[in-house]
C-alpha cells in the first residue's frame, strides 16, 4: 500500500542533503512536497528535479527560525491544498568544536535553528492536523540526540531536545489521530559537512580535513528506503543507517563508553596538528 500517493507533505531543509532525498522519494510515490529552505536556489533545483521526473513540488523561501515565517509557510500551504499530511521538520545546522570555543550568539542560533524550527514548525501544524483528525509530524533528530558526542555539545544539546520534545508530544497527539515520528540520522554524507564552522583551530588542520575526507559515510540516497520505511510503519524512534543502531545500544548499555571514545578521538585529533 502506498501511503504516500495523493498526499501534501512540507519539508523543511528540502534543498540538500536528506530533505532533498525525502522530497524526491515522496514525490516518486505520489506526494505533492513544498520544498522549504533558507537556500531558495537550491529548492528551486529539487522542485525542477522532481517537476522533471513526473512529480509535484513547489519551492518557498523560509527561515525556519523566524516563526512568524514558519507560520505562514504552514498556513499558506492549508489553505492553498486543503490539509497537510506530513510535516517533515528537517532543516538544521552544526557548529563544531570544544565547548570552550562556542560563542554564546553561535549557541543561540543553534537552539534557534534546531529546536525553536522544530517547535515552531510543530505549534503551528497541530491546530491543523487537529481539526483534520490525521496528519504525520516527522522531527529530523541526529544519532547525536541519542548519544553523546565530544566537539558537538551546541548541536548534540539541541538534538536531544528534540528527541524528547518528539516522543512528549507523540504521547499527547495520538489521541487526535497525529502521528510523531523522531528521526535520528546516523553519521551520513550530506552538505552539512561542507558548511559546518569548525571553531576550534585544531579541527582544520590538513590531518583532521584528510581524516573526515577518508571517512566512508553514506549518501541520504543509499539509506532512504530505511527512513520511509520508519515513517510508514510509524516509528517514534526512526535509526538510519541501521548498523549505526550499535552506537545507541552500546549508549544504552555502557554510558561511559562513547564520551570515553570521544576522548580519545579528541586527543588524536589534537596530536594531527
Amino acid at each position: 500500500m502506498n501511503i504516500f500517493a495523493n498526499k501534501v507533505a512540507i519539508i523543511t531543509g528540502g534543498a540538500s542533503g536528506i530533505g532533498k532525498s525525502i522530497c524526491t522519494y515522496l514525490a516518486q510515490h505520489g506526494s505533492l512536497v513544498v520544498i522549504a529552505d533558507c537556500n531558495l536556489d537550491g529548492a528551486l533545483e529539487t522542485e525542477a528535479f522532481v517537476t522533471a521526473n513526473g512529480g509535484r513540488g513547489q519551492a518557498v523561501h523560509v527561515d525556519i527560525s523566524n516563526p512568524q515565517e514558519m507560520k505562514d509557510l504552514i498556513e499558506n500551504t492549508a489553505k492553498q491544498y486543503g490539509q497537510i499530511d506530513f510535516l517533515f521538520n528537517n532543516a538544521g545546522i552544526s557548529v563544531n568544536g570544544e565547548f570552550q570555543d562556542i560563542s554564546l550568539e553561535q549557541w543561540k542560533k543553534i537552539l534557534d535553528v534546531n529546536l525553536w524550527g522544530v517547535i515552531y514548525g510543530c505549534y503551528y501544524v497541530y491546530p491543523i492536523m487537529i481539526r483534520q483528525g490525521f496528519g504525520h509530524i516527522i522531527n529530523t533528530a541526529s544519532l547525536a540526540g541519542l548519544i553523546p558526542g565530544g566537539l558537538t555539545t551546541s548541536y548534540s544539546s539541541s538534538k536531544h531536545a528534540v528527541v524528547g520534545f518528539s516522543l512528549s508530544l507523540r504521547s499527547e497527539a495520538k489521541q487526535y489521530g497525529i502521528k510523531v515520528s523522531t528521526l535520528c540520522p546516523g553519521y551520513l554524507r550530506t552538505n552539512i559537512q561542507n558548511t559546518t564552522l569548525n571553531v576550534s583551530e585544531y579541527l582544520n588542520s590538513e590531518k583532521n580535513k584528510k581524516m573526515n575526507q577518508s571517512m566512508n559515510f553514506l549518501t541520504p540516497d543509499d539509506c532512504i528506503g530505511q527512513i520511509m520505511s520508519g515513517v510508514k510503519k510509524n516509528k517514534g524512534i526512526i535509526v538510519a543507517p541501521n548498523k549505526h543502531k550499535v552506537y545507541w545500544w552500546m549508549h544504552r548499555a555502557l554510558p561511559e563508553f562513547i564520551p570515553n571514545m570521544f576522548y580519545r578521538i579528541i586527543r588524536q585529533m589534537k596530536s594531527n596538528i
